[in-house]
């Protein structure tokens, strides 16, 4: 299994909110990947996006092992969210400057061509596979609702003014829902994990066109294109192929 990440703070913002890591199992059989994008005022925001970040690797790696279960698997990576949306959350509620802190997080484990996946907020997964390209996550956001509820359609929600109001995000309050996807794959298929600062200003069809040509720069690329297209906000991408 081939992983690269990277991430950049944009042209417009002037401190980096989103945190990412890749951790590596049993010689990159198996690998742990995880995006947040925090949001508060002042440093809250990339505080919470940290903290959530390291939690979430710690809290799984000292609770997985190679003989668990799909099943135990799902329960170690909820857990692991929850784990990370009390930290979070009990962090905002000591310290006032904190105070409303949150973070969105994406978390994929990849093993024996299964990939688990989790979200809470707007990051999102894609999967690229034989041509193809999939966003495997729903966004949690009030856009996404309005499309879901046939207020307005999806062209209509790619500029929406209310785009980033999201519904979800760990630390908010002191229980947290995420959502879990559990994807076959097949050689040469390629995950994406990325913040709305990709998303937002990347096509889908230029996402695409960067997975077909996965390489070591391939996450260096699509940060460069967020940029290109405005940086309007943090950029984080991490890729993955089988």
């Amino acid at each position: 299994m081939k992983y690269y990440g990277a991430t950049d703070k944009g042209k417009m913002r002037s401190t980096n909110q989103d945190a990412f890591c890749i951790v590596p199992f049993a010689e990159d059989t198996a690998v742990l990947a995880v995006v947040c994008d925090g949001m508060g005022g002042a440093n809250a925001g990339n505080i919470a996006s940290d903290m959530a970040t390291k939690e979430i690797k710690d809290y799984f790696c000292r609770s997985y092992n190679v003989s668990m279960s799909s099943m135990q698997i799902e329960n170690v990576l909820r857990s692991a969210l929850v784990s990370a949306n009390n930290t979070v959350y009990e962090a905002s509620r000591k310290d006032e400057e904190l105070k409303g802190m949150g973070t969105t997080a994406v978390v994929a484990f990849v093993i024996n061509n299964t990939a688990y996946i989790l979200h809470v907020g707007d990051s999102r997964a894609y999967l690229y596979e034989k041509g193809n390209l999939t966003q495997l996550t729903v966004d949690h956001s009030m856009v996404q609702n309005m499309v879901d509820s046939g207020q307005i359609t999806p062209d209509e929600a790619l500029n929406h003014p209310n785009k980033n109001i999201i519904t979800r995000a760990l630390g908010i309050y002191d229980n947290v829902s995420a959502d879990l996807d559990v994807v076959n794959l097949n050689e040469e298929d390629v995950l994406l994990l990325c913040s709305d600062g990709l998303s937002n200003f990347v096509s889908f069809e230029s996402i695409k066109e960067q997975l077909e040509c996965f390489e070591s720069t391939t996450a260096d690329k699509l940060i460069s294109l967020a940029n290109d297209g405005g940086g309007g906000d943090n950029i984080t991408a991490v890729v993955l192929k089988v």
